[in-house]
């Protein structure tokens, strides 16, 4: 086995054209043939098969696969890492597709089809990104860099602008520092979905040695400044003309891509020049101060918490963007939270969101995922506006025919679908900053409007099981033992309707997945959870929520206090279900 791990290993180094990773795989391939040789000082003597072994066999194991979010993997030689070969096959594989399926691939009139690459300030994404160009060029069609690293929206927003067959991205968004991604948009400017990943992987299945590839040294062309002042012009549609401007805030880009165009982007919209979190401004692919970059972790916003309490006067909000600024976080003052200051979970700025483009006028239907709150088809209903549901990510939200507004639980938001098919973490923040402005002319806060949501709908309060692993067997074996055992209550709550999503449920295509629906009892109404691996991260994940009644303001502490431990009870009991160990401490 060890041989011919060693064997596959060589055959990888002999193609392999990045000097980098070649140095590392060698390497790699001399330690595991050390561990193969008898050591008389090893214990127990004779070969062996230690971590340079295991470390092949976890990169030559198979193949990252293509799918509809694109690749996403550890950086690193082999075909089970994020690499210039990996790259240059997945670049030959669209290429390949879109000289066959793309509409305009090669127009008479227009000449060959457009693709855009945009990239993120993490390890590799430049030379990612050129050579996707260099590759896309040698196929016959015509490619464009974006000038800079910048937000994946500025990419998924160039697409249309341009006329474009597809876009893109390479970013692996809040993953850790240790990883990369490429992302890939048709030319309608959303992500691929069924069956494109599939003929696209088959494609890159298809191609050859990467010294088999065409990559010519130039013939790209690199976009100016322009195309971001028009992504800049852009985000003025996210907002109400006229609409009161003064929300002051304080803003991190957790080291990533956000910063000058979000800043730019207030600027032009006439708002207060956030404040900045000086330690996360400036673009950083180690991520210094956290531990993941992602604004939902635990302690990632710590310092972002720290600066708004320190800064006089104390601003309206706290806004985080993620590395690659397609997401957006935001913090509300609160009195009775520690430090005066809390986190608004997704589905709370997805609600305050949809109440305010509901309040602004915006038609169209509002949509959600599924492991989303209801409660946006609440305030649709309300509107008189259409609502849907779909599955989890922008692949899918941003698909609904005659869009108007769709989020998803962790922090992704499109307020503005017409510009940008995909979530938007800039446009996001401008209409947070909007819905605060607006609130504080009135001596009102996004703390009111969700009180006020709660009296007319009921309290929809929502939380989210999430186990990070090492090993993804555990996510299977967890999902499976649901499927074979699946609970019949949780939190004394019973289990009306057992939903498995990987057969297709309410007409959505099948996804891995299990969906419960709890009868109400006690003070709750109406509770749901969905569990399911997630799509971009080593995690199993579940989402939960109740629902419950209230009537007067003055009630809203104890239903709250009541809806926590409710939430608290169901992951309890999932977690017990799902076989999960629970956290030490």
């Amino acid at each position: 086995m060890a041989n011919e791990l060693i064997t596959r290993a060589r055959a990888w180094l002999a193609e392999d054209p990045d000097p980098e990773t070649r140095a590392e795989l060698a390497a790699l391939i001399s330690e595991a043939e050390s561990e193969e040789r008898p050591a008389a000082d090893a214990p127990g003597g004779g070969p062996g098969g230690g971590p340079a072994t295991a470390e092949l066999a976890a990169r030559f194991s198979g193949t990252l696969q293509f799918g509809t979010a694109g690749l996403r993997g550890e950086m690193g030689a082999g075909p089970m890492r994020m690499n210039r070969t990996v790259v240059i096959r997945a670049a030959a594989g669209l290429a390949a597709y879109l000289r066959t399926h793309a509409r305009n691939a090669e127009d008479a009139a227009a000449g060959p089809g457009l693709v855009v690459i945009g990239y993120d300030a993490r390890h590799r994404s430049a030379d990612f990104a050129r050579d996707t160009a260099a590759v896309v060029t040698g196929a016959g069609l015509r490619a464009a860099l974006l000038p800079r690293p910048l937000p994946t929206p500025v990419l998924a927003f160039a697409i249309r602008h341009l006329g474009a067959v597809a876009g893109v991205a390479v970013t692996a968004s809040h993953n850790p520092p240790r990883d990369n991604g490429y992302k890939v948009y048709l030319g309608d400017g959303s992500q691929i979905v069924p069956p494109a990943d599939a003929a696209i992987a088959d494609e890159i299945a298809a191609v050859g040695a990467p010294a088999d590839v065409p990559r010519p040294a130039a013939g790209w062309e690199v976009l100016g400044e322009e195309i971001v002042a028009a992504y800049l012009a852009r985000t003025a549609a996210a907002l109400a003309p006229g609409s009161p401007r003064a929300a002051t805030a304080v803003y991190t880009p957790l080291h990533g891509v956000g910063q000058s165009v979000l800043t730019a982007a207030f600027a032009g919209a006439g708002f207060p020049a956030p404040v900045e979190v000086p330690e996360q401004a400036a673009p950083d692919p180690d991520f210094p101060t956290v531990a993941f970059p992602n604004p939902e972790e635990p302690g990632a916003m710590d310092l972002a918490l720290a600066r708004a309490r320190a800064t006089v006067p104390r601003p309206d909000l706290l806004i985080a963007n993620d590395p690659d600024a397609d997401r957006c976080a935001v913090g509300i003052p609160d009195p009775g939270a520690d430090g005066g200051w809390r986190m608004l979970r997704g589905d709370e700025l997805g609600a305050l969101l949809a109440h305010h483009l509901v309040r602004r006028g915006v038609r169209g239907t509002f949509a959600t995922s599924i492991v989303s709150s209801s409660l946006t088809s609440r305030i649709a209903e309300a509107a008189g506006l259409p609502f849907r549901e779909t599955l989890t990510g922008f692949k899918w939200l941003a698909r609904v025919p005659g869009l108007g507004f769709a989020y998803e639980e962790a922090l992704g938001y499109c307020v503005d679908p017409a510009g940008v098919r995909d979530k938007d973490g800039i446009t996001a923040a401008l209409c947070a900053a909007e819905l605060a402005a607006g609130l504080k002319a009135e001596g009102r806060t996004p703390a009111d409007v969700l009180d006020e949501l709660a009296l007319a709908h009921g309290l929809h309060a929502t939380d989210q099981l999430s186990v990070r692993v090492q090993d993804l067997s555990l996510i299977a074996g967890a999902i499976r033992r649901l499927r074979t055992r699946p609970p019949r209550e949780l939190a004394g709550l019973a289990v009306t309707r057992a939903e498995d999503l990987a057969a297709g449920a309410g007409g959505l295509p099948p996804t891995d997945g299990l969906r419960y629906t709890l009868a109400g009892g006690g003070e709750v109404s109406a509770a749901r959870v969905v569990v399911r691996p997630s799509g971009t991260e080593p995690k199993l994940k579940a989402y939960v929520e109740v629902v419950l009644p209230v009537s007067a303001r003055e009630d809203l502490p104890a239903a709250r206090a009541a809806a926590a431990a409710v939430l608290r009870r169901v992951s309890e009991d999932l977690r017990d279900a799902l076989g999960l160990v629970p956290p030490a401490g």
